[in-house]
């Protein structure tokens, strides 16, 4: 982690523009402040991609949108980088951000960031319309920086997904994980589900009722997780509901939009755990009032 960080700092100087690729459903979760730190350190501009944005609630994207577009040096897109038709956008978008470079004497150099399985080698591979960089549903796919030429007026360098030391909230690491921004072996899938359960309850039970063809008031997330299990029938060989199954079942229908397009954050909950979290910090304990 620190290698790639002290490298992504070195290879950002010789850049001129950075392409932040988020998730959709996630988008402050799933940015990186390292690499917010070093691109204001440079005075980058960014081109933030809303990854996913077919699995994400329109009207949360849009919200996000408008924080985004508000940012001084920042513009931010919502597309799906498997859509080629919407990939296609982004070269332009790219130029207009750094008007100095675009020729062919002085290609613009692309830098294209984000954290682990947010679709960076998606993205890269839709650029270039062939594949140079390994795809797949789990975090880390890519191992190292690589330099390609899109054309003679732009120039690409992927990075591998960089996570930050230490997580700050522990919402954004439930979420990330429910996302499977991070590996299996770092989380338990079931607490996992469980968060991830308590939030659609709040936001999305009408999605939980269609999916699951269950009536979903008043549970909280591990009465989703019984529930689940009780109406596939997932049973353990000794009779009992397995519920590891079921809270399985949740993460993946999330992740693959099944159960229907939905956001986990929005610019106002963000702010409301931000508030929260700064109060239960600054409020003394009860051994320091003593």
């Amino acid at each position: 982690m620190l290698a790639a960080r002290r490298k992504s700092a070195e290879t950002m100087e010789n850049a001129d523009l950075v392409i932040e690729v988020l998730d959709a459903r996630l988008p402050e979760a799933s940015s990186n402040p390292i690499v917010t730190e070093q691109r204001l350190f440079r005075q980058r501009p960014c081109l933030k991609i809303l990854n996913k944005s077919d699995l994400a609630d329109p009207v949360a994207t849009q919200a996000w949108l408008n924080f985004y577009n508000a940012q001084k040096g920042v513009t931010a897109v919502a597309l799906s980088c498997k859509k080629p038709s919407e990939v296609a956008k982004i070269p332009n978008l790219c130029l207009k951000l750094a008007p100095h470079r675009g020729t062919s004497l002085k290609p613009l150099r692309v830098m294209i960031m984000g954290i682990p399985n947010v679709g960076k080698s998606t993205l890269m591979n839709a650029l270039l319309k062939r594949r140079v960089a390994a795809v797949g549903d789990e975090p880390a796919v890519t191992k190292s920086q690589q330099r390609l030429s899109l054309n003679d007026r732009i120039t690409l360098i992927d990075t591998p997904g960089m996570m930050w030391p230490k997580i700050a909230y522990d919402s954004d690491g439930f979420m990330l994980a429910a996302s499977h921004a991070i590996g299996r072996n770092a989380v338990i899938p079931e607490e996992v589900a469980v968060f991830l359960g308590e939030l659609l309850l709040a936001r999305y039970p009408a999605l939980l009722n269609a999916r699951y063809k269950i009536t979903v008031e008043n549970m909280d997330g591990n009465d989703l997780i019984q529930a689940i299990a009780q109406r596939r029938a997932y049973r353990l060989k000794g009779g009992d509901y397995d519920l590891e199954k079921a809270a399985h079942t949740l993460l993946q229908d999330y992740r693959d939009g099944a159960i229907g397009r939905i956001s986990l954050e929005t610019p106002e909950s963000r702010q409301a755990m931000l508030q929260a979290s700064a109060s239960a910090t600054s409020e003394p304990d009860e051994e320091t009032q003593k």
